[in-house]
């Protein structure tokens, strides 16, 4: 892909929906929200990964926190295999902190400081949101070389897909939205 079509696409607030056969086991059935995307290079959550035997809730009280009914019940995600121990709030815009929240588009923003848990401890926080342990990332071009190798397809998200559907119903209901049956997908690429 020449570097005039790698800038011309732009990803930012997409989902990247991973494809059967997807070759890296830890992005196999993801979803991913994407933060941002540019010649630079792409930055996305993964949105429907929980982490096993972990909540908001817990990861609250590590940070001195109190935690609601609704972070006891939340789940915390693993949002990519790049800085792992860093968490990142996917959230509705109605919440925006001066420190770090970057809009991703008019249905979700992103926050990445203590300070989003705070007001979500406070009853403050966005309606929706979710958070995620590391990141998925991209270097420049290699977004747009898997996408070419059919590692993923790309679709419009809904904040009802996002936060609303549950985390083993994301991967289908994505392709779904696409007017494609899950089960009619090939994990072999092929060119007419």
């Amino acid at each position: 892909m020449t570097d005039a079509t790698s800038q011309e696409l732009n990803l930012t607030g997409k989902i990247l929906i991973a494809m059967p056969g997807m070759g890296d086991t830890r992005f196999a059935n993801s979803v991913v929200l994407l933060c941002d995307h540019s010649a630079k290079g792409a930055m996305g959550l993964i949105v429907n990964k929980p982490i096993d035997g972990m909540s908001l809730s817990d990861l609250m009280k590590q940070v001195s926190l109190d935690g609601t009914d609704e972070t006891d019940a939340a789940g915390l995600y693993f949002g990519g295999p790049v800085e792992p121990g860093r968490g990142f709030m996917l959230h509705t815009p109605d919440y925006h902190s001066e420190l770090s929240t970057l809009r991703v588009d008019g249905r979700f923003s992103m926050t990445a400081t203590l300070d989003i848990l705070e007001e979500i401890a406070a009853g403050e926080g966005p309606s929706s949101a979710l958070m995620a342990l590391g990141y998925s990332g991209w270097g420049p071009g290699q977004l747009e070389n898997e996408i070419g190798q059919n590692g993923w397809l790309t679709a419009e998200p809904s904040q009802a897909l996002v936060f609303g559907v549950g985390d083993g119903d994301v991967w289908p209901e994505a392709i779904r939205s696409l007017g494609i049956d899950p089960l009619s997908l090939s994990a072999t690429a092929g060119h007419a």
